[in-house]
């Protein structure tokens, strides 16, 4: 089965080939490409953190590469009573149908939350904070924040499989 994700990210691809894995019996072969998400760089919002994945996976079927799935996973914040919360917005589509799911989201610190809101991707922002480099690309804000309880491809492989499921029970999904 082909796998191509939006995204060189190893995190990410790392975290769609195991999830695949889990959840299929075929044997599985997952590449990154880097494709445009044509929102910001830190996406700000719930919608446009969204957009952002299903733009990713528009973005990868266009790019003419043959695929049995195409997966998107976009990173976002947003403010829930004044205080931010990080997430990802996970897309996947077989080319013909297209499903969505969310990973779990958790609160940033005041002092992260302050350098986004200037203009700081969050990646960049803990890396500052925690005196870090690239952690973006290794365990991700979720993984520095939980002490590596969770890391970042922990928490989009747990999205990812949710994301399948309508791919698992295509009788029960039209």
């Amino acid at each position: 089965m082909k796998i191509l994700v939006a995204s060189k990210n190893p995190v990410k691809v790392n975290a769609v080939q195991e999830a695949f894995k889990m959840c299929f019996t075929n044997p599985v072969d997952v590449a990154g490409l880097s494709v445009k998400s044509d929102v910001s760089d830190q996406p700000m919002s719930d919608g446009e953190t969204r957009t952002g994945a299903k733009n990713r996976v528009n973005n990868l079927m266009h790019a003419d590469l043959k695929a049995d799935f195409y997966v998107g996973i976009e990173g976002g914040v947003d403010l829930v009573d004044d205080r931010m919360q990080a997430f990802a917005w996970i897309a996947i589509s077989n080319g013909d149908k297209l499903a969505l799911g969310r990973t779990g989201s958790f609160e940033l610190p005041p002092e992260i939350s302050q350098l986004v809101v200037q203009g700081l991707e969050l990646g960049d922002a803990d890396d500052q904070v925690f005196k870090a480099s690239n952690s973006k690309q290794q365990n991700g804000a979720v993984g520095l924040l939980t002490h590596d309880l969770i890391t970042r491809q922990q928490l989009y492989q747990h999205a990812i499989m949710l994301t399948l499921i309508p791919f698992l029970n295509t009788e029960l999904y039209d």
